[in-house]
């Protein structure tokens, strides 16, 4: 597991070094492993803002920009050939004279005619990412000027953690801060989490029919998601230091908070389920074809999320293609539920492939961890994508 330790510290402060945080863990039995930087080094870039853009007099598919960020306060002329450079966006600028990761220098340079003072990057210029497409959007509260490293938290290191099998408790950044608090002596600052308040009466049946493999199951309907929202930089940031890729806002959301608060969360494309949601063990003959294409052959003692239709999940490992998120999603059903142990461990490997969620719930999981979860997600996705949300519904069996 990997921890940031800027988002560890919104959770718990001390005074100590990264090293000597590092050396406390490994003591109280949570090893770690590595200490790394958040961010390959690069120097010279700065939070810039597209004041204007025209098309480039020798090149259609090149812009030339005017561009706020340089310390003078004198726009800067910038040729850009990103799709997605548009007037008003901030976004990362290599001034002359920036070095960006692999030595690369920035220098004034004339382009089919027009000279640019400077680069308007993308994500993978920098080493943030695998996007070739388009330079990064950043949020529009940054202040224009600062040093990017600084409005990103680049300067961050991550924590490798070697987390052993008996401490499900702490994977998450919760569970790190729980830990840390107490060797620290120091309290608990979590963000604020309030309870997001219905707008609707949606809701989808769910039936459990193996309670003893899942006794706790939580969901809700959120209508009118915006498709085209994307994730804010901070939290892809966050998600890609724990390891994780950014892929859209819904399934964004259900990873961050898998590792902030250690319950694996599971969003389903409303239109695609049919009646009813039903937790049950798989019959014989059915088959499931997972969210990354392979199709396996389900055995009786693996649990399966299904519909009127049939299964459209692995019970705590993965969901299935035909209920998967897709780019045009905007009504969808949120799953938080509970899987004992016993329910989960080995199903995966047996079909080759462990995922973040079946490492929590063969480990262990928070068994009343699930409604505050879905909150959490709720208030999220409405930040960053809007949506209607139906109540928060907790189906449950009683031991």
């Amino acid at each position: 597991m990997q921890v940031s330790l800027a988002w560890l510290a919104e959770w718990v402060q001390t005074d100590w070094e990264a090293t000597a945080l590092a050396q406390r863990l490994t003591m109280g039995g949570i090893e770690v492993e590595a200490i790394s930087p958040a961010a390959p080094a690069f120097s010279g870039v700065v939070v810039g803002e597209v004041i204007s853009t025209k098309r480039h007099p020798g090149a259609d598919k090149l812009s030339v920009c005017q561009v706020a960020g340089a310390a003078s306060g004198v726009p800067l002329t910038i040729v850009c050939g990103a799709s997605n450079v548009r007037a008003g966006l901030k976004t990362p600028l290599a001034l002359e004279g920036a070095v960006l990761p692999g030595g690369l220098v920035i220098r004034r340079a004339s382009l089919r005619g027009v000279e640019s003072a400077g680069m308007l990057c993308s994500g993978r210029e920098l080493g943030l990412s695998d996007e070739q497409e388009g330079i990064l959007e950043l949020s529009g509260d940054l202040e224009t000027g600062r040093a990017f490293r600084e409005a990103l938290e680049l300067d961050d290191l991550v924590l490798s953690l070697n987390v052993t099998p008996n401490r499900g408790d702490v994977q998450s950044i919760i569970g790190i801060a729980r830990e840390v608090a107490a060797i620290a002596d120091r309290k608990l600052t979590p963000p604020v989490m309030e309870p997001v308040p219905a707008v609707n009466r949606s809701k989808f049946p769910v039936r459990l029919d193996a309670p003893a493999a899942c006794p706790r199951f939580g969901g809700r309907v959120i209508e009118g998601i915006d498709p085209v929202a994307r994730t804010p930089v901070w939290m892809r940031e966050r998600l890609r230091r724990a390891g994780l890729r950014p892929i859209s806002p819904i399934v964004d959301v259900t990873n961050y908070v898998m590792l902030e608060l250690g319950q694996p969360l599971h969003a389903y494309d409303l239109r695609r389920l049919k009646t009813h949601i039903e937790v049950r063990f798989a019959r014989a003959g059915e088959r499931l074809t997972l969210l990354d294409g392979r199709e396996i052959a389900l055995e009786p003692d693996v649990l399966v999320i299904a519909d009127e239709a049939g299964p459209v999940g692995l019970g705590g490992i993965m969901g299935g293609e035909k209920s998967g998120i897709a780019a045009d999603t905007t009504d969808v059903f949120l799953e938080g539920a509970f899987f004992p142990p016993d329910a989960v461990v080995g199903r995966a490997r047996r079909y080759g492939f462990m995922t973040d969620a079946s490492q929590r719930f063969e480990r262990g999981v928070d068994p009343r961890g699930q409604e505050r979860a879905i909150e959490r997600a709720t208030q999220l996705l409405m930040d960053i994508a809007g949506g209607n949300p139906g109540p928060a519904v907790l189906t449950q069996v009683e031991a």
